[in-house]
């Protein structure tokens, strides 16, 4: 019963986000602001982890093709079709659910602590508007993010294929077009916006709703880290049945 009531206090969340609006100059100020704390304060760790990772996966398949009759353009495509199919998109979003949704939730629970929240509703502002709603709008920006991860990304698959003399260039950018499926970039970036809406609204759900001291607010940082990981490789597991199977 306590999950079905968290469900529905969600959803009522989502209803109070979009209902009566902050000033459209407020909101602005507003949502600049969260895509430089959220978007771009994420750009380095993300860029970090695409290209290393990027290398292992060149790495790992070119360690394991011992057989000499597998063509060596195989190391391009297994790590372009692993990086913008399933590491960029969906690997990079649960770090994401780490970094920025337990910032999301504590920046959110501090001001519950500190009845900030109280005072934004006593002062006639709908405080899930002006709280939750530049979040939003500032996250629909976070596929520009998994598109500097997918390129990082094979980049440093290539770093570590051609520079680790496993392949030499030309095949691995041979391998690197072949079989490529366009339909497979709309189904990275499409999961990524449904991925942006999750990241935003379940931090802040958990933020919002929160009792207690500061003690919860770490507490419910933590729930907010599980809980987003969750709906995000389950949405994965749906979106991928629908799109590809």
């Amino acid at each position: 019963m306590r999950y079905l009531q968290s469900i529905g206090e969600y959803f009522l969340m989502l209803k109070g986000v979009f209902g009566r609006m902050t000033k459209r100059s407020v909101l602005k100020e507003l949502i600049f602001k969260e895509i430089d704390e959220i978007i771009i304060g994420s750009l380095g760790i993300v860029a970090f982890l695409s290209f290393f990772i990027g290398g292992v996966v060149a790495l790992q398949t070119a360690l394991n093709l011992n057989n000499p009759l597998i063509p060596k353009s195989l190391i391009a495509f297994a790590a372009r079709q692993s990086i913008i199919l399933e590491f960029s998109p969906t690997f990079i979003s649960i770090i994401m659910a780490g970094k920025v949704g337990s910032f999301i939730t504590s920046s959110i629970g501090s001001m519950r602590v500190t009845e900030q929240i109280d005072a934004l509703e006593v002062m006639g502002i709908n405080s899930l508007n002006y709280l939750v709603f530049p979040k939003i709008i500032a996250m629909f920006t976070y596929p520009f993010v998994i598109a500097i991860s997918m390129f990082l990304g094979v980049l440093g698959a290539y770093t570590a294929a051609v520079m680790g003399g496993f392949v030499p260039a030309e095949v691995f950018l041979q391998g690197l077009q072949e079989e490529f499926d366009p339909y497979h970039l709309f189904y990275a970036f499409f999961k990524t916006f449904l991925f942006a809406f999750i990241l935003a609204t379940i931090p802040s759900y958990h933020g919002y709703y929160m009792k207690g001291g500061s003690l919860e607010v770490g507490k419910a940082s933590t729930t907010s880290f599980v809980w987003t990981s969750v709906v995000i490789i389950v949405t994965n597991y749906i979106v991928t049945q629908l799109l590809l199977s």
